[in-house]
């Protein structure tokens, strides 16, 4: 049991940033474009973003896929979507 709380600390502790729990909440909606989701996070820099992407991508939420020219990044595992759609719910709706 502990180590499961382990596990999941460390994911609480990733998602702990306003920014990076928008990005999630706009990655809900399906897989989106670094351009795409600096329009949908709304205040941030395009290397604060790059870098909250970064942190999400090494940390195991999310994942990126090439298209050409662009990187499209959506949410890696089901537990986390289905996590993300309850706060999201509760705390992100508009």
């Amino acid at each position: 049991m502990r180590e499961k709380a382990q596990t999941i600390a460390g994911l609480m502790a990733q998602m702990a940033n306003e920014n990076r729990l928008l990005i999630l909440c706009a990655l809900l909606d399906g897989p989106k474009t670094v351009g795409q989701l600096g329009e949908e996070v709304p205040n941030i820099t395009a290397p604060a973003l790059s870098q909250h992407l970064h942190k999400l991508k090494d940390g195991g939420l999310i994942q990126g896929e090439k298209h050409g020219q662009f990187i499209t990044y959506s949410i890696k595992d089901s537990r986390i979507q289905a996590l993300m759609a309850v706060l999201k719910e509760q705390y992100c709706a508009q």
